[in-house]
This record gives C-alpha cells, structure tokens and sequence, in this order.
C-alpha cells in the first residue's frame, strides 16, 4: 500500500516507538493520528507533523470508541494502524512480597491485548468501508506489536509475557477474517528496544541487555522499527505473519 497521503492511526504514539514511527511516516508522506493516555505530549508531536491527536485509553472500549467517532466527524479515514500502546512491568508470581495481586495480572492483559485488539476492531471496522486501493484492491493494513517475550519469557514476565503470547496468537486469525474486506494484519515483535522507558533503566541493565544481542551487538533503536512497519504498510504481500527485530536474541 501506498500510504502517501493516507492516514495512518499510531496508538502509544506520544512517545518511543510510537513517536518515532510517526516522525517517518510523516517523512515518507502519511498524515497521522496518535491515540495516546498522555493527550498534552501527543498533541504537542501531533502539531509539530502536521497530524491529529487524541486523548485515549486504549483498554477502555467508551474511550476508543469516542475518538473514532470524532475522527469520523473530521472526515478522517485511517488505512494503515499500528498498535504500539503497552506496558511492561515485572512482578513474579509469588515473589517477596507475597503472591502477585490479580489486578496486577489483569491491567496487563487489558492494556497489552485487549487494548490492542479494541483499536484493531475499530480500525477493522473503518477499513471496510473504504474503497480499494492499487492493483490488490487493499483497504487497509493493522500492526500490532508483541514481544520476542511471547516466545522467551522471563522470570517476572508472566503477565507481559501472556499478554503479548496472545497479540501474536490472533494476528493469524484475525488476517484470515478480515482478507475478504482487503485488510492485512502483521505482527512486530521487537527485542530490546532503546525507548524512553529502557532510558530510565541503569545503564548496566542496559550494557546487560545489549550484550545479549549476537548481532548487532546494541538495542534496537526505535528507527528501525518504524522502518519495518513502513516495509510491512508498503509491501502487500506481508500478511499473517510475526516478525521478530531483535538481532538473533533468544531470551533465557
């Protein structure tokens, strides 16, 4: 697909890979949308691309629900979505503090899963009713990000490592269900990424990480996942599959 001059939806887009991947589809000419909790930071990024920004929460069904009907009111029709709102605490399930509450477990899973597929319901649902595009009559294309943690889960990863088992799981079903409206659905799922988040780690948790990369033998930078999703949006025959972006790691 071509996504010069098509909206492409960016949620968690205020800040790392999200904001970073609106900065180059900005670049290569798409006009974005950030869903972000942090309304102040995506619309101060949104202003400075030319782009929209709303308030949501992407766990809430009322919140998401809301910016699309508002999106709707401003004539604003998405063709490419990519999922990049998430959290990522570690808690281990009995651990020194006792057992891991249950609301614990629960906010991940709701952020990270049902977070991701509330936007990709809505984005499904606006991408129908588009018209095709080019010679594979494409209406739309949805990416959501994972984890290699989906895979290779850690101690004190269980509910991350759950929440993005399942975002990979349903990538296949759901590009299956929505081929016929001529909707793709890909799956990202980074290593260690050098986001803000990873920035507020000490820098040996960060030397630790990286030295776990056979090759490059660095994090990831937030460039290169906005260059991969940019591929995916680009190149149609990319549909039902997970990529992994983590250099060869393979987490023990």
């Amino acid at each position: 697909m071509n996504i010069h001059g098509q909206y492409a939806l960016i949620t968690g887009g205020a800040s790392g890979m999200g904001a970073t991947a609106a900065r180059f589809l900005t670049e290569k000419g798409a006009k974005v949308v950030l869903f972000d909790r942090d309304l102040a930071a995506a619309t101060q990024l949104a202003e400075s691309l030319g782009g929209k920004a709303f308030g949501v929460d992407v766990a809430d069904a009322a919140s998401v629900e809301k910016a699309f009907a508002e999106m709707a009111t401003q004539s604003i029709q998405i063709r490419a979505c990519i999922n990049c709102a998430g959290i990522a605490p570690a808690k281990r399930i009995v651990g020194k503090e006792g057992v891991m509450p249950l609301e614990d477990f629960n906010r991940v899973i709701q952020v990270n899963l049902i977070g991701t597929f509330n936007v990709m319901r809505m984005a499904a649902a606006m991408m129908s009713q588009l018209a095709p595009m080019g010679d594979s009559d494409e209406r739309g294309i949805i990416i959501n990000t994972a984890s290699i943690a989906a895979f290779e889960g850690q101690i004190g990863q269980a509910a991350y490592s759950a929440s993005k088992g399942g975002v990979v799981a349903m990538g296949l079903p759901a590009a299956r269900e929505l081929a016929r409206f001529g909707i793709r659905v890909m799956t990202i799922a980074p290593g260690f990424v050098a986001t803000p988040m990873m920035a507020g780690m000490p820098q040996t948790v960060q030397d630790n990480l990286a030295a776990q990369v056979p090759f490059p033998h660095r994090l990831a930078k937030p460039e290169e996942y906005a260059m991969l999703a940019y591929h995916i949006i680009e190149n149609t025959m990319l549909n039902g599959e997970v990529i992994r972006m983590d250099g060869a790691t393979r987490m023990v």
